[in-house]
């Protein structure tokens, strides 16, 4: 049926059934370029805009790989991305994640995990799940990070969680620096999380699997809020830290945490 030939309500139909606005062929937009009618008119610039989206999604996810194809073409052939998630809260275990994905697979909206919002990122890490050759998550608790400071304990995380991949990389991308210790090829590329999909990737699953540790930790100690902050120092937390004092998922070293335990010692 000729595009001149329908309602506007059967060409949004007809165009809403392709789903994907990179299938728009060229002829039909030709074709809806030329109608007179205000309405296809207008239709025409959302399809033009959503397609320059798209255009603009496929060249960001695609460079994605770049840091992936330059070891590749060194002879790498297990390309793992690694990230962790919860260095900064007053509660709670650091998380990492590794990651190796097939080469070049388009995985819409992956990016940086702080960039996306909760139900994206819940999306996100079962279509990684599905899709990755191997993945696997390590953390460090709460009395390692006490032990060996929290730098120490996020290198950790990745370390083991690196360690767990069946099989084993044979090049490994970290988010910001090198691990130290880790005995296999590594990349520490500052802002990974936003410039490689194998690092993006783990950043999602390193951060979708601490917020569900902290929604179970909220089971336990419901007061703090855990489900709601994630262990972050927002205002109800610290107010609810001043009123009931930490529990046994609180980092005792970090300042507000300690603050309000030397309190309560002097008291």
């Amino acid at each position: 049926m000729k595009i001149s030939n329908m309602t506007l309500t059967e060409i949004i139909k007809y165009i809403d059934d392709i789903k994907d606005v990179s299938l728009v062929s060229n002829d039909i937009i030709e074709a809806l370029g030329s109608d007179p009618r205000v309405g296809v008119r207008r239709l025409l610039e959302k399809i033009n805009s959503r397609r320059t989206r798209y255009s603009e999604e496929k060249k960001r996810l695609e460079e994605l790989w770049l840091f992936e194809k330059q070891y590749l073409d060194q002879g790498a052939r297990i390309i793992a991305g690694t990230d962790e998630a919860g260095r900064g809260p007053l509660a709670g275990p650091v998380v990492a994640a590794a990651v190796v994905l097939p080469f070049g697979l388009m995985i819409s909206r992956l990016n940086d995990s702080k960039k996306l919002s909760p139900t994206v990122r819940e999306e996100l890490a079962d279509a990684i799940k599905e899709t990755a050759v191997s993945w696997s998550v390590g953390l460090a608790s709460v009395e390692e990070i006490y032990e060996f400071n929290i730098y120490s304990a996020s290198m950790l995380a990745m370390k083991r969680a690196i360690r767990a991949l069946d099989p084993s990389p044979d090049q490994v991308l970290v988010d910001g620096y090198p691990i130290p210790g880790l005995d296999l090829p590594q990349k520490g590329i500052v802002g990974g999380d936003s410039k490689s999909a194998s690092i993006a990737a783990a950043s999602i699953l390193a951060k979708v699997t601490r917020d569900r540790l902290m929604s179970q930790i909220h089971r336990l100690y419901p007061k703090y809020g855990f489900d709601q902050h994630k262990g972050y120092g927002t205002k109800g937390h610290l107010e609810a830290l001043s009123c009931f004092g930490p529990c046994p998922y609180h980092r005792k070293d970090f300042a507000p945490v300690r603050t309000i335990l030397e309190i309560r010692q002097q008291g």
